[in-house]
């Protein structure tokens, strides 16, 4: 088969959207706002003691309390569950405990270390890694919108008047997180005013900091539906038959040497951000991405020496 090169074209596509912020910014808020514009059936996994509740008179929705432990799986099961069930709107608020709460990964690691790696925390994430890692597939794989909330740590500061003021500093989730997300908005506690730290979609371009807002979700979901209409599906028997096209094969083994080839951190973890777009696109099949994802998580444990730290 000849290679051929074709004029790139964006389809259309689900929402991957963080918020981001200290306690009392108003990211639950915020994302019932946009989720209510986004599609009819809004669902939240909540993890916050009930928090979604407070704000039923904005609209309805469905929500699956979810408590510790908070492992990787439990939240894929989760997100399954809401599939199953149709919802065309995922919160979950907050997938900062996958990380950092009872039972998520950074306990999870700890255990593991201590049990199989003679304390050893970084060898530990070969085991921990493709459990988040499989989580953050299941999200930028799903048939529905998704909006997470993450909590950040929050710095107290004095401003003008001696007013005191919260500050959301780092995010509370494992470094790389924001790739697979299309937008992620970072929200203050002050005015609750949202700045965009990544935008795939250019509406936040250039923007003064604002509040989110129902038009805010309005304008998204425009963004999202402008693309080309996506490619009728494959039956099942025939994807089964067929596997990844020869422009697909060709392009995962330059891929795969490429990975090999690559001896620099930051370059290994652009290209794990490219494969979303890639994925998207329909150059890659969603099994190529997952194992091309494998093999930049293996090559990046080769090249990190071996040392007694977390690589948080």
């Amino acid at each position: 088969m000849v290679m051929q090169f074709k004029k790139a074209e964006r389809k259309q596509a689900k929402l991957r959207l963080g918020l981001t912020g200290p306690s009392g910014s108003g990211k639950t808020y915020s994302a019932l706002l946009l989720a209510f514009e986004l599609g009819q059936r809004v669902a939240v996994i909540d993890t916050e003691n009930s928090s979604a509740a407070l704000y039923a008179h904005l609209g309805e929705f469905e929500s699956l309390e979810l408590e510790a432990p908070y492992s990787p799986e439990r939240f894929i099961e989760a997100i399954k569950t809401a599939e199953k069930a149709g919802f065309d709107v995922l919160i979950i608020d907050s997938l900062t405990h996958e990380w950092s709460g009872p039972g998520g990964c950074l306990e999870i690691n700890e255990l593991i270390a201590q049990t199989k790696f003679k304390g050893n925390t970084w060898s530990a994430w070969s085991e921990t890694t493709p459990r988040h890692r499989k989580l953050l597939d299941t999200i930028v794989s799903s048939p529905m919108h998704i909006i997470v909330t993450l909590r950040s740590k929050t710095e107290t500061v004095q401003g003008e008047g001696r007013k005191i003021i919260k500050l959301g500093m780092k995010s509370e989730q494992r470094d790389g997180f924001e790739y697979e997300l299309t937008v992620v908005l970072d929200l203050t506690h002050d005015g609750h005013f949202a700045t965009a730290t990544k935008d795939r979609t250019g509406i936040f371009a250039d923007k003064d900091p604002a509040a989110v807002s129902a038009e805010t979700g309005r304008k998204l979901l425009r963004w999202l539906n402008s693309g080309a209409a996506p490619a009728p599906q494959t039956q099942p028997e025939q994807a089964i038959i067929s596997g990844p096209s020869p422009h697909q094969v060709v392009l995962f083994k330059r891929c795969e040497s490429a990975i090999l080839e690559s001896e620099d951190l930051d370059d290994l973890s652009t290209k794990r951000e490219r494969l979303a777009d890639l994925l998207s696109q329909g150059k890659l099949t969603d099994g190529q991405v997952n194992e091309l994802r494998q093999l930049i998580d293996a090559r990046l444990s080769e090249l990190v020496p071996s040392f007694e730290e977390s690589p948080i």
